[in-house]
């Protein structure tokens, strides 16, 4: 009964706290709407605090989805949560910030999200898509409350340079 609790609480955590708690970042009924995991296995060492999903993984919670082939979540000493970690060929993130504001879309190798920091890295062959600006690199870095993006040709682990490109639509 305690690995299943914890697994509840590692993927409630994961999806309410880490993703969608900001009302500026998410639809308010995202807190709200029922978690929906799926893979094919699921790890759990509660003495390290590591919980791992693996073989298309696809969490949802309201309007955000989380994808990869590997998924793991880790928390700290306190036991709260501290890193997400989604990596496969193209690890996808998604969320709607608002129901008036587009989809915001991230690709990766590997998409890490940052807790305390509310920070999410995309690695190698990185892309952030929010309406019709693109970001593209091998390695972008989100700042969730800032919406700050900032955008490198290469990464530590990146095989090749990816050059930064970027297409911003005028405003309307």
């Amino acid at each position: 009964m305690m690995r299943r609790s914890f697994a509840f609480l590692v993927t409630q955590a994961l999806i309410t706290l880490a993703l969608t708690s900001s009302p500026a970042l998410a639809q308010q009924g995202d807190a709200s709407a029922p978690i929906e995991v799926e893979a094919n296995q699921f790890d759990l060492d509660d003495r390290a605090g590591t919980a791992v999903y693996t073989g298309d993984v696809d969490i949802r919670q309201g309007s955000m989805q989380l994808t990869g082939d590997r998924v793991e979540i880790q928390r700290n000493a306190a036991g709260e949560l501290s890193r997400a970690v989604a990596t496969g060929e193209r690890a996808y993130i998604e969320q709607q910030p608002d129901p008036a504001e587009p989809m915001v879309r991230g690709w990766g190798r590997t998409i890490i999200y940052h807790v305390a920091e509310r920070r999410v890295e995309l690695i190698d062959r990185a892309e952030l898509h929010q309406g019709g600006d693109t970001f593209d690199g091998g390695y972008l870095e989100y700042f969730l409350d800032r919406r700050v993006v900032q955008a490198r040709s290469d990464s530590e682990g990146v095989e090749e340079r990816q050059r930064v490109r970027m297409t911003l639509q005028p405003e309307q």
